[in-house]
């Protein structure tokens, strides 16, 4: 992770230093007071767990974090990357020992803007805090399932408890280092809520107007005519989008019916009929136009005129029960009968919901190195001694050769990383002890602490000079 460090730092000269894999509790990203449009006016935010930089934090770093699966592979964003717009490039995502999930994975970008409370496309998580826990207590996903040998939650918990970062962040976060399951699903949801995309062409284009329905000065004449036949119902000679994908947060109506699209990843036999969720369609394709991945719970389309050619011509399958009304005007499945420019218009009128932020803005990044490691800093750790338990004296610093640490008799590891948040040396303690900084190049390194027994930790910062 790449964060600026604090001001006394650059009092002694040094500026703009990042260090990589380092989150700094002094200077939290900010989550909880991004700034929206005025027109985005839909949030979800369950009472009681309104986004906190700290508990944000906290989140973003289980999202990334591998140890919560059983057998350390899978995080929540190796299915949910963000240069997918949080969703999946592939059809079905790979799980724990390479299984497959059942439905392709969704993505998360603005799911804190929707009316719909409900998530998974088929709506079986009461809410995101729900849902943000069952992937890890999914059998094929993350493996805490507690059912064919798998452990069980609990022993998540135990795992959980024993790593240093997590005993400092959830007492930053929480004021109590107890880990439970509850405090995991609020963390989560903020981090996930804190997820927004509003810096699109057609958020552009709609400050200049204040107006959807008008045409927009930023827009070609094809997307002028996609954004028309999107917003118009089909009696209007629309394609009645906006029917189901509604207002300027391009949510799913809670009361949406399934689309016409009813088989099961990975199968040409099975139908599923409960898939009535789905995403925004904010960032169906990144930045330079090619989608994030495949689309709809089974990944069976794969462009969007497909998508368009579907509700052009709904399937008119007898084994569909649930198929939406909107899509069956009459009793019968719709036709729209669109020209094929007016398809090639919607589809331009598509991508303009793509913004660029998202898919770069490090607080939405992963926070661990390349060898899965962190590195906690800040006053809050760094003075308060409560975190670590033991007092402890370090001088000089800045150092030149030699550092040397007091400490109560213990048994302890100090490790130095750099400012890259490589590993750079570690040695032993068990009280007053010295390391050698001779061989160390000058500059910025954080310097780690651990009591071997109760695994706790104080981090420092440190200048060789």
């Amino acid at each position: 992770m790449n964060k600026k460090l604090p001001n006394f730092v650059a009092l002694l000269g040094i500026t703009l230093l990042f260090i990589s894999a380092t989150i700094d509790l002094d200077n939290l990203f900010n989550y909880a007071n991004q700034s929206k449009p005025n027109y985005i006016n839909k949030d979800n935010t369950a009472d009681g767990n309104q986004i906190d930089d700290k508990i944000a934090t906290l989140g973003r770093v289980l999202f990334y974090d591998k140890k919560l699966s059983a057998n350390n592979t899978i995080a929540c964003a190796s299915c949910h990357k963000q240069e997918k717009a949080f969703g999946d490039d592939a059809t079905q995502s790979v799980g724990l020992n390479g299984s497959l999930t059942g439905r392709h994975s969704m993505r998360l970008i603005n799911s804190r803007f929707s009316d719909e409370n409900k998530f998974f496309w088929d709506e079986r998580a009461a809410s995101l805090e729900d849902q943000t826990t069952k992937p890890i207590q999914d059998h094929v996903e993350m493996g805490f399932s507690g059912t064919e040998g798998d452990p069980d939650f609990n022993d998540l918990i135990t795992k959980l408890s024993a790593v240093d970062y997590y005993q400092e962040l959830f007492k930053f976060a929480f004021g109590d280092e107890t880990i439970t399951e509850r405090k995991m699903q609020l963390a989560l949801a903020q981090f996930i809520r804190s997820i927004q995309s509003f810096d699109s062409k057609f958020d552009v284009g709609l400050v200049q107007v204040n107006n959807p329905n008008n045409d927009f000065p930023n827009f070609t004449a094809q997307e002028n005519l996609g954004k028309r036949l999107f917003r118009d119902p089909p009696n209007m000679n629309g394609a009645g989008c906006a029917g189901c994908h509604r207002g300027n947060e391009f949510d799913i109506d809670p009361n949406s019916g399934n689309n016409g699209i009813i088989g099961v990843a990975g199968s040409t036999t099975e139908i599923d009929l409960t898939n009535l969720r789905a995403p925004t369609l904010r960032d169906l394709v990144n930045p330079d136009g090619n989608l994030n991945g495949p689309l709809m719970h089974d990944g069976s389309i794969k462009t969007l005129l497909d998508v368009i050619n579907h509700y052009d011509a709904i399937p008119n399958n007898t084994a569909n029960t649930n198929l939406d009304n909107r899509l069956r005007p009459r009793g019968t499945p719709q036709m729209l009968n669109l020209t094929n420019d007016e398809k090639e218009a919607v589809v331009a009128f598509l991508k303009t919901l793509t913004g660029t932020d998202v898919y770069t803005n490090e607080k939405w990044s992963n926070p661990f190195d390349e060898n899965g490691s962190i590195v906690l800093t800040g006053s809050v750790l760094s003075t308060n001694e409560e975190v670590f338990g033991k007092k402890v004296n370090i001088y000089p610093n800045p150092v030149e050769n030699r550092l040397f640490i007091e400490i109560a008799k213990g048994s302890y590891v100090s490790t130095v990383y750099d400012v890259q948040g490589k590993k750079v040396y570690t040695k032993n303690i068990l009280d007053t002890s010295e390391l050698d900084f001779s061989a160390l190049n000058k500059g910025i390194y954080m310097l780690k602490i651990t009591d071997i027994i109760t695994h706790k930790s104080f981090v420092k910062r440190l200048i060789k000079k």
